[in-house]
């Protein structure tokens, strides 16, 4: 009976809580709001910022604010081309550069974005930035962090059903079907999961760079370069959150065409 009803309870949890992502189209698992997520947010991204050297005045800095100001201008200006005015209202855009030597860039839900001064290197000119948080940007867009956070969710309930499944196995049984569970859930469920948030913001990234009027292709060099920084030491693709070096470049090859034509569609920001 308990089987039953858990049961139950996740299928209709999991069929209410799918939403449209507009720049996606897809039906999306997602039990968090805004509302919810966003001062959490707004408050950690804080809490960073006065943990760690932020710079200020310096050309790079003003570089970082002047692609994230033209990123921001892109996504709006998709947005209400999607007919998604109201999409952006409790955004609070934040661009800042960190000293750290970690080639890295994120953006938090609702628009606070961070470039490490590890990545300029990588990056080289202003597209290659572009590229970068263009698809930092595409992260809080298509609600991955709310997603993210709603799979670990229905794993963990995933891992009380296997519990109450096997609860008549005897305890060392059930420790084997929770650790298959544990290997499994991850491997065949997260990793591909996050493996197609980061294939996604490649592609809107693309879409934004090209509406805010910088050259898609560079997103290819930028890719390459890191690649070449990486000099194969990275995982497996199936035991990586990302997809491969290889993997990305094809991929956004085969999706500049596209960006293109969204942004004519759309309309060019002018410089």
């Amino acid at each position: 009976m308990k089987k039953r009803l858990f049961i139950g309870f996740a299928i209709i949890l999991v069929f209410i809580s799918c939403k449209t992502n507009p720049l996606t189209g897809k039906s999306t698992l997602n039990f968090v709001s805004n509302s919810e997520l966003f001062p959490s947010s707004f408050q950690q991204y804080g809490t960073f910022l006065k943990e760690n050297k932020v710079i200020i005045g310096s050309s790079d800095a003003r570089l970082v604010e002047k692609v994230g100001v033209k990123i921001k201008l892109a996504a709006e200006k998709y947005l209400n081309y999607l007919g998604q005015t109201e999409y952006l209202k409790d955004y609070s855009w934040e661009y800042k550069l960190v000293e750290n030597k970690e080639v890295n860039a994120w953006c938090m839900p609702g628009g606070k974005i961070v470039v490490y001064s590890g990545i300029l290197p990588v990056t080289i000119n202003e597209s290659g930035l572009a590229t970068v948080m263009g698809h930092e940007v595409s992260h809080a867009l298509a609600n991955h962090g709310a997603q993210r956070m709603s799979a670990a969710k229905l794993q963990e309930l995933g891992a009380v059903g296997v519990t109450l499944a096997t609860a008549k196995q005897g305890e060392a049984k059930q420790s084997k079907w929770l650790e298959y569970y544990g290997i499994g859930s991850q491997v065949g469920g997260m990793l591909p999961f996050s493996r197609s948030h980061e294939s996604e913001a490649d592609k809107i990234g693309l879409a934004l760079m090209a509406i805010a009027g910088y050259d898609v292709e560079e997103s290819v060099l930028f890719w390459g370069r890191m690649a070449a920084k990486s000099s194969g030491k990275s995982q497996p693709e199936f035991m990586s959150t990302h997809p491969s070096d290889a993997t990305r470049i094809a991929n956004l090859k085969a999706l500049i065409p596209e960006a293109k034509a969204i942004a004519l569609k759309v309309g060019i920001i002018s410089n």
